[in-house]
């Protein structure tokens, strides 16, 4: 199996100013958070964001890297609107294709099976349609057995993305990546919707020790649908990764009440280490 270990200054290096970027986790769950990071201490721009949307999609938004974002949601969980995201929806500062949730997981499962399109009832009857225009219906072939009726199902394109950033617990070097906490999200769909796909994760590891403690269905990346691979401890903060650590409430507050200029100043500019040297400084600060 190959070596498939980088830097979070490589998977960058691979990224490019007007990609298709998917961001696995949900919420403030599980995000890939020191890639993001890294990402936003690059030059790199006009992207189209696709994630079930956190501080990742407020962070890059507040920064102008968003050209468009496809998205369900974005909230940090305990603050139920991202507030970054907000202010820069608020002043039009990208387009927003905002679809329901299950659309959403078909649109990945559509890429990932690279097929155009899957039929879903989601979003019949709501004002999803109303407030995405191209969103097309289909009829099916196939009459209901009941009825004899040929039902009307939602159209809901493949969300095909160039690259996918995801955050698992365990990786190996090979790219097989396993989760420990209580929900897989829609990490797996990320990597196999993207023609490339990055995990951070919170330690590597090797190979048997994967399955050692841990139930084989916790294997939720497998290497054929992973491009690369970075050790990141404390990759996911501020968000969660359980069982590792929760979220850090109290730095969100601090997170979601600061204007991103003066966020990225002191926590952003002195690389990954540099980010979490300010946490833990900031936290010794806040306990005087």
């Amino acid at each position: 199996m190959s070596d498939k270990t980088m830097s979070a200054q490589d998977v960058v290096g691979r990224l490019e100013s007007g990609m298709t970027l998917g961001i696995g986790g949900w919420g403030s769950r599980r995000k890939p958070m020191a890639l993001v990071r890294a990402l936003l201490r690059s030059e790199i721009t006009d992207l189209t964001v696709v994630s079930y949307g956190g501080p990742d999609v407020g962070l890059l938004a507040a920064a102008g890297r968003i050209r468009t974002l496809v998205t369900a949601f974005a909230t940090l969980d305990s603050v139920p609107l991202e507030p970054h995201y907000r202010a820069a929806r608020e002043r039009g500062a990208f387009e927003l294709r905002e679809v329901d949730e299950a659309m959403f997981m078909w649109g990945l499962h559509a890429a990932a099976n690279r097929l155009p399109f899957l039929p879903v009832r989601a979003g019949l009857g709501s004002d999803v349609m109303r407030v995405n225009p191209a969103l097309r219906t289909v009829t099916s072939p196939y009459p209901d057995p009941a009825s004899g009726v040929h039902e009307e199902l939602v159209a809901m394109p493949a969300l095909r993305l160039d690259a996918a950033l995801v955050h698992m617990n365990r990786s190996d070097r090979a790219g097989n990546g396993q989760y420990l906490g209580p929900d897989p999200y829609f990490d797996d769909l990320f990597c196999e919707a993207a023609d490339a796909a990055y995990v951070s994760c919170e330690r590597i590891v090797d190979t048997a020790e994967l399955t050692k403690e841990a139930a084989p269905q916790t294997l939720l990346l497998q290497r054929s649908s992973v491009t690369g691979v970075v050790e990141t401890p404390n990759g996911a903060h501020f968000t969660s990764c359980v069982p590792d650590y929760g979220r850090d409430e109290a730095f969100q507050k601090l997170y979601a009440a600061t204007s991103y200029a003066e966020f990225a100043e002191r926590f952003l500019g002195g690389g990954e280490p540099g980010y979490q040297s300010a946490v833990r400084d900031w936290r010794k600060e806040r306990e005087r």
